[in-house]
């Protein structure tokens, strides 16, 4: 673990101690990180920037050394609301569950993944969505959200040809404008697929 996992996981836990951050509760550790992460970049002006996770790293520390309380503190009242946000955010689908409506997203997510693995400036262009969700409020699953609204787009816009700069400008446009919209939207963003098989072992 290191020292964004260590910290991080702490207040989670002190927030939610169900919580097994270490165990089956991982991967909600690993999205907090991210997210986390980005609201830094964010937040320092990181975006877009080459060495932006060095230079991210080196300010951590800085403030670790220099002022721990205070870094204390805004993890806390950052992990409260975070926390807030993955319970309205996050719903776990079991079983079939709005199968349909799953099989028109994958489709459209598969369909776009040979040019997403293709895309250049790729993290260029997701961090920029990512500074656009957390500019209107959304402050959780932000890196999930934002690759999976460009794929998406990809996906609808059909769009077959990366040369093809016009198209995939409106694309970006369009993730933009939509992840406005869904910044401010309420209720549930992510789904989690879970067997139903899941709920029915004992330990």
């Amino acid at each position: 673990m290191n020292f964004v996992e260590i910290m991080v996981g702490e207040k989670l836990k002190e927030a939610d101690p169900a919580l097994d951050v270490t165990g089956s509760d991982r991967k909600v550790l690993q999205v907090a990180c991210q997210d986390f992460t980005n609201f830094l970049k964010f937040h320092w002006d990181l975006i877009g920037k080459e060495a932006s996770q060095c230079e991210l790293v080196e300010k951590l520390e800085k403030l670790f050394k220099e002022n721990p309380a205070e870094l204390e503190e805004f993890l806390t009242v950052w992990t409260g609301i975070w926390l807030k946000k993955w319970k309205q955010r996050v719903k776990l689908l079991i079983g079939k569950q709005n199968a349909n409506k799953w099989r028109k997203v994958s489709k459209n997510l598969r369909s776009a993944e040979p040019l997403w693995k293709k895309l250049e400036r790729k993290q260029e262009i997701q961090e920029v969505v990512i500074a656009t969700l957390i500019k209107n409020g959304e402050i959780c699953g932000t890196e999930i959200l934002s690759e999976n609204l460009l794929k998406m787009e990809l996906g609808e816009k059909r769009v077959r040809n990366l040369k093809d700069k016009e198209r995939l400008f409106t694309v970006v446009n369009n993730v933009l404008r939509k992840a406005r919209g869904m910044a401010q939207s309420q209720g549930p963003l992510i789904f989690v697929k879970i067997d139903k098989g899941y709920y029915g072992t004992t330990n």
